[in-house]
């Protein structure tokens, strides 16, 4: 068993993260901040915790040593303090966008402000287990996910990876996304949508979180993915369709090999591709509340359109999920440990 902790427990993300928790065989959870509800029970701002914990909210400054620090603030905080944090745990998990770039000259490009801390940067590993594992296993840094970065890189990482998808063309990537992107206290932003309808037009300053897939896929030459976000009718949820020319006369048995190749050995990753049935496709409502993601393609072989798609909870595999699945390769437990939960349908 390991003592964790969450700072900045109040939030969507940081609910997510106490419900995965409290129910992982390897965890024990020990304290969780909100500077705003301290002294409160955490069932009192997070309700589905009822029943499940008599946990209180503390302040920061009630935070004591512990073997894992979830840190689930909001983005810029964690960078401010982040020396303070790794002196109360030897392993730390950032969910917010702090760390998830490499170069402090491409977060101050993608944020619009210089780094704070980018000594930092190089000693977390990028938090997405499925294009990240091995360096992973045993780290004592990672960093969280965007989420709409997490649904782009699992929808192309497959053909991508196998040579079957030409970069000297731009990516266009529409993602629909839930309400829950704009965290607890929904406000419309640029980059976070609130209300159902809103679109994030394409732009040249470009989405923040391209700067994370282009660095997903650094290794394989310049990327130029361009997105475009519009919330629905949805609270929960990323569904990525990336719009892309293939070469022409692919036959489907080529590019199911690529995706087998590509996802057989990820655990959450389910290839959904079916010739017939109401989900043919992946789709959001399916993964609601798993760690799952669900990816797919559509290919026309006379023209060689095609569209790479994938469906997240964004709370889960492009949040809470994610980190859990980091904590679990890190202290060397099953990657799947408290993420076995399967969705639940209709």
């Amino acid at each position: 068993m390991i003592r964790v902790g969450v700072v900045g427990a109040s939030g969507y993300a940081g609910g997510e993260l106490l419900r995965l928790l409290l129910s992982h065989p390897q965890v024990e959870v020990t304290q969780a901040t909100s500077e705003s509800s301290a002294g409160k029970y955490l069932y009192q701002l997070h309700p589905h915790l009822r029943g499940r914990t008599t946990l209180r909210f503390v302040g920061q400054a009630g935070l004591t040593p512990c073997d894992l620090l979830f840190l689930a603030l909001p983005h810029g905080e964690a960078q401010a303090r982040i020396a303070e944090y790794a002196a109360l745990a030897p392993r730390l998990i950032d969910l917010s966008a702090d760390f998830r770039l490499r170069d402090a000259a491409v977060y101050a490009a993608a944020y619009g402000e210089p780094h704070r801390a980018p000594e930092w940067l190089p000693r977390f590993v990028y938090g997405l287990p499925e294009i990240n594992r091995a360096a992973l296993i045993g780290a004592d840094k990672a960093s969280g996910v965007g989420c709409n970065a997490t649904a782009t890189i699992l929808a192309l990482w497959a053909l991508i990876r196998a040579g079957m998808l030409p970069l000297d063309q731009p990516i266009i990537v529409d993602l629909k996304v839930g309400s829950s992107e704009a965290g607890r206290t929904p406000t419309e932003s640029s980059h976070h949508p609130a209300r159902s309808g809103v679109v994030r037009p394409f732009a040249l300053t470009g989405h923040r979180h391209e700067a994370e897939v282009r660095q997903a896929f650094a290794d394989c030459g310049a990327l130029d993915v361009r997105m475009a976000i519009t919330s629905v009718e949805l609270v929960r949820g990323a569904a990525a369709a990336a719009h892309v020319t293939l070469p022409t006369g692919l036959a489907e048995k080529d590019i199911w090999a690529a995706y087998r190749s590509a996802f057989s050995a990820k655990p959450f990753v389910r290839i959904v591709h079916e010739k017939s049935g109401v989900f043919r496709h992946p789709e959001p409502r399916v993964v609601a509340g798993t760690n799952y993601a669900d990816v797919g393609w559509e290919y026309d072989p006379e023209t060689g359109r095609a569209v790479l798609l994938c469906a997240i909870d964004n709370l889960g595999k492009g949040a809470a999920g994610s980190a859990v699945q980091c904590m679990n390769l890190m202290c060397g437990f099953d990657e799947t440990d408290g993420l076995t939960f399967g969705g639940f349908y209709p």
